[in-house]
């Protein structure tokens, strides 16, 4: 008898860890490891938008994502707020709603005390410049907690963007022609650093005028990863800075794996500052008017 008790603890303690072994999940991948090792038809789906979580989906999944769903991330201009406008009532008061439920953090373009500024200094870890940059708030005060700093050839960068505004007519602009950020981000400003807001929001709306010039200026800049950024601009970075890895990463900080996540943002498109999101395949919900984003989250609190 002890013996057959003994073969069937043997039995158990294989089984359990064979359990083990089938929960252990992966390493989150790079996005370019993902593009590399993933087949050409699921890159044309995750490129057609197929992971987006639309309306009909929700519908019928919203109990599966709020059960699922640990970290909630979010773009700022044009999702929470209008662009490099302050975050409304209405914005803040979801972030209140869902941070009793979920981990919520922001993922954004600029960097992270002026996304905390904008925000009224709402107490969330931000990522910023895509992934360059992280910070937390420790009462009540923002404290950078990472900071990449890669080197800037600026005389490359000024001869190659004046070949692109003498081509496309862009030779007359407010302020500066190009900002150099601390951590080695590029913006191209068309219209200058200091453009007044009302200039900004009326000069590229659908983006067409910068989408004319996106190929020719990936070409140009081949080894960086360039974004069709904010109203006016290009964003330009070392070429592993993305939303996407960078989502990952801060995700990996705190135990969550790719299915735990849902991105929100507006700039999904191709060029856009979310679209690696979209191209990754991750869980995203695509924001057309920040004023209705509440809305459109408000199944995550049922």
């Amino acid at each position: 008898m002890k013996k057959f008790y003994s073969i069937l603890l043997v039995f158990a303690i294989a089984a359990i860890s064979l359990s083990c072994k089938e929960e252990q999940k992966l390493p989150e991948l790079s996005f370019s490891q993902l593009m590399e090792q993933s087949s050409p038809e699921q890159i044309k789906a995750w490129y057609d938008g197929a992971s987006r979580l639309d309306e009909n989906y929700i519908e019928d999944n919203a109990r599966k994502l709020r059960r699922k769903k640990k970290l909630i991330v979010f773009d700022l201009d044009g999702t929470l707020s209008d662009h490099r406008c302050p975050m409304p009532e209405k914005s803040r008061a979801l972030l209140d709603a869902l941070g009793k439920r979920y981990h919520l953090a922001m993922c954004g373009a600029g960097n992270a005390p002026r996304i905390y500024k904008q925000m009224g200094n709402y107490p969330i870890d931000i990522v910023g410049n895509y992934g360059m940059q992280h910070a937390k708030v420790v009462n009540g005060e923002l404290q950078i907690t990472k900071q990449v700093v890669c080197d800037i050839d600026k005389k490359f960068f000024r001869e190659k963007t004046d070949y692109l505004r003498d081509k496309y007519g862009y030779t007359a602009y407010f302020g500066e022609p190009l900002e150099f950020h601390k951590s080695g981000m590029v913006t191209f400003a068309l219209i200058g650093t200091e453009a007044p807001h009302e200039r900004k929001v009326v000069f590229d709306p659908d983006r067409a005028k910068r989408r004319a010039m996106y190929p020719e200026v990936l070409k140009i800049f081949k080894d960086y990863t360039v974004f069709i950024g904010g109203s006016t601009s290009f964003d330009i970075v070392e070429k592993q800075y993305n939303k996407y890895d960078a989502t990952i990463e801060y995700a990996k900080t705190l135990g969550y794996s790719k299915d735990q996540i849902l991105f929100v943002g507006d700039d999904m498109g191709d060029g856009g500052g979310d679209h690696h999101i979209r191209l990754g395949g991750m869980d995203y919900i695509h924001v057309l008017d920040y004023t209705k984003v509440a809305d459109m989250l408000a199944f995550l609190l049922d």
